[in-house]
């Protein structure tokens, strides 16, 4: 079973895919790390990479590419990533949604504790972690939609839909837990 977990911004799915991993005893891919990587090879912030990137599609179809390899060659992991459900067709597709707003404040709470994200860009308040989602989110969207012709936020794509918005990471965990416990025990995947 492969279960490929994506989402809006601040919804938990880098939390649950993490969590979701070690239960299983799986491997975990996260194609967000392997694209900040590449970013950071050239030197600049993911969101400047992104529209880099926008009149090409050969960097997205690198990890594309990559993700549609890790489909054939294994089984049993958990893969994180906005397209992942697209290239690995076979899979369990989970999407987990947050209203924009409260992912934002998830987002710049965790920009608190660990500088890691803020990737040079100035995130000082969670109306700025918004603004820069958004901005993100529409350029990916408008590649995959130009590249593919696919629309990850059509629900229509998903196996599985989760809103949480009003949830707490635990109860988040249990509720995605809970239905992949129920498809590998059923023998559905």
């Amino acid at each position: 079973m492969i279960i490929s977990l994506s989402g809006a911004p601040g919804s938990g799915k880098s939390t649950v895919a993490q969590l979701l991993a070690e239960k299983l005893g799986w491997q975990r891919y996260y194609m967000g790390r392997i694209w900040r990587e590449m970013a950071s090879k050239h030197g600049v912030d993911v969101m400047a990479y992104s529209k880099l990137n926008e009149g090409s599609p050969d960097k997205d179809k690198e990890v594309d590419e990559y993700q549609r390899e890790l489909g054939k060659k294994e089984d049993n992991f958990v893969i994180e990533g906005r397209t992942s459900w697209h290239f690995i067709p076979h899979s369990f597709k989970m999407f987990l949604d947050v209203s924009p707003e409260e992912g934002a404040k998830r987002i710049f709470g965790a920009l608190q504790h660990s500088n890691t994200r803020n990737e040079g860009n100035n995130l000082s308040t969670w109306q700025d972690v918004l603004a820069s989602n958004k901005e993100r989110v529409n350029s990916d969207n408008g590649r995959y939609l130009k590249y593919y012709g696919i629309d990850v936020t059509d629900m229509k794509n998903f196996d599985y839909y989760l809103d949480t918005t009003n949830l707490t990471p635990s109860q988040v965990f249990d509720e995605v837990y809970a239905k992949v416990q129920e498809m590998l025990d059923n023998k559905k995947i």
